[in-house]
């Protein structure tokens, strides 16, 4: 019986035998099994996601939409119009704000509360602040945390202790670099402009801007006035 097990395990331990020399069987064998390794893999990796980032970016998801709800989207579109003011807000906190509360691609749409002179810097400031953003909210480009998962897989496997820091780091530089595109795309912006002849037309365009915003101040001042009326009326 021993000898028998010793053969098992010997075999078992031994490389597997070719099916035949002849190559193209070789070649169909072994693309045989490796076309149902790929699916195998396939699989692993679909349960790691469902048991690793998957109920982190639901989570995450469920506390940004109660966060919107509690303070209201009339506050979130007040701030983002106030921090669309001065360049070093309107590069760090706006697209920080964007892209985490409205995700991407959403959050370029934030683009509307700015002038048309300004509108390529903040797209370029959001879309450069969509991979950093996932080292502490990787709901907003879950579609792309495979950069974030490859550039900390190494740090994970070899020291797992400096992952927050490499996470901080990952942040806070990706704060630094959309500042520094913001500021330099939106002077290519008028650079550009001004060889081209576009200054007019882009002066227009940042009258028609100061139009549209008095007349949705005036119309919420007006909706202000009429409910509070009403309010006083029904006491």
């Amino acid at each position: 019986m021993q000898s028998v097990l010793d053969a098992i395990i010997w075999a078992a331990d031994e490389p597997p035998v070719p099916a035949s020399d002849n190559p193209i069987i070789q070649a169909l064998t072994w693309g045989a099994t490796n076309f149902i390794g790929l699916f195998n893999a396939s699989g692993e990796a679909l349960v790691g996601l469902v048991t690793g980032i998957l109920p982190t970016l639901i989570v995450l998801l469920t506390f940004m939409y109660a966060l919107i709800t509690w303070i209201g989207e009339d506050r979130m579109t007040r701030a983002v119009q106030w921090s669309a003011r001065w360049a070093i807000t309107r590069y760090t906190i706006m697209p920080i704000i964007a892209v985490i509360v409205l995700t991407n691609p959403m959050a370029y749409s934030f683009g509307v509360f700015l002038p048309e002179r300004q509108k390529p810097a903040f797209y370029d400031s959001a879309v450069s602040f969509v991979h950093p953003v996932t080292a502490f909210f990787p709901h907003a480009n879950a579609g792309e945390i495979f950069v974030w998962a490859g550039v900390s897989a190494g740090v994970l496997a070899y020291a797992p202790e400096k992952y927050p820091l490499l996470a901080l780091l990952y942040f806070g530089t990706g704060i630094i670099v959309i500042f520094i595109r913001g500021i330099v795309t939106e002077w290519i912006t008028k650079l550009l402009i001004r060889r081209q002849g576009l200054t007019e037309v882009f002066d227009e365009y940042d009258r028609d801007f100061a139009r549209a915003t008095e007349r949705v101040m005036a119309s919420k001042a007006g909706k202000q006035t009429r409910s509070s009326a009403s309010s006083e009326g029904a006491v």
